[in-house]
């Protein structure tokens, strides 16, 4: 069975999100026959610089950053109890377009899954920028991909495409917003559900497969 997510890697609910599904999927008695596949989705995809995020969420909720400061603490306090530890403050925010393309890219090799953690542990615990191509191959070198290979592909326009196909079957699927999950073709969940959700769903889509 192939689970598909929909998510962006500057996402705090994705993570979170993520981090439930692979807790379901690793309680499956079908876990070794589960696929999970990111899929990319973009928060913002027309910002061209790079700032901080808590200024970008003060002027898009138009709110003070003693608002955002509080609407991280309860992120992070959620995220504690999944056994992720976020250091949201002092985060920067960004085009993630680059760390899209290198995800689907590195499909092809078999890590897309691994450099995915790395994304989402770098960002949200390390608070590691993901902007540049420095940045980029820094978390690309941790889980093993050549560093030639990958600067190749994002000196390149490759995997343009498939970050705005994948952002159009989102909008297809109805998914306004991100984590996306569909398993097996047929079953959405929106949102970070609980992993109980997550199971639920799991072992219907497995139980009603043609």
């Amino acid at each position: 069975m192939k689970i598909d997510v929909w998510s962006d890697v500057v996402c705090p609910w994705c993570y979170i999100g993520w981090t439930r599904l692979k807790k379901a999927v690793a309680a499956s008695p079908y876990s070794d026959e589960i696929t999970i596949r990111h899929r990319a989705f973009q928060l913002q995809p027309d910002i061209g610089e790079v700032l901080p995020t808590a200024e970008l969420l003060a002027t898009k909720y138009r709110t003070t950053p003693e608002n955002i400061a509080q609407m991280q603490a309860n992120v992070c306090k959620i995220a504690d109890g999944e056994g992720l530890c976020y250091q949201l403050e002092g985060t920067l925010s960004g085009n993630t377009e680059d760390a899209h393309r290198l995800l689907l890219w590195s499909e092809g090799y078999g890590k897309q899954e691994e450099l995915l953690a790395g994304m989402f542990s770098g960002y949200f615990e390390k608070s590691m920028p993901l902007f540049s191509h420095a940045n980029l191959l820094a978390i690309t070198d941790r889980v093993g991909l050549d560093r030639n290979a990958a600067l190749t592909l994002l000196d390149s326009s490759l995997f343009h495409a498939e970050v705005q196909n994948d952002a159009h079957t989102a909008a297809s699927l109805g998914a306004s917003g991100v984590p996306f999950f569909l398993l097996d073709h047929r079953y959405g969940i929106s949102g970070a559900q609980n992993q109980e959700v997550f199971e639920q769903v799991l072992e219907e889509a497995w139980r009603t497969q043609s």
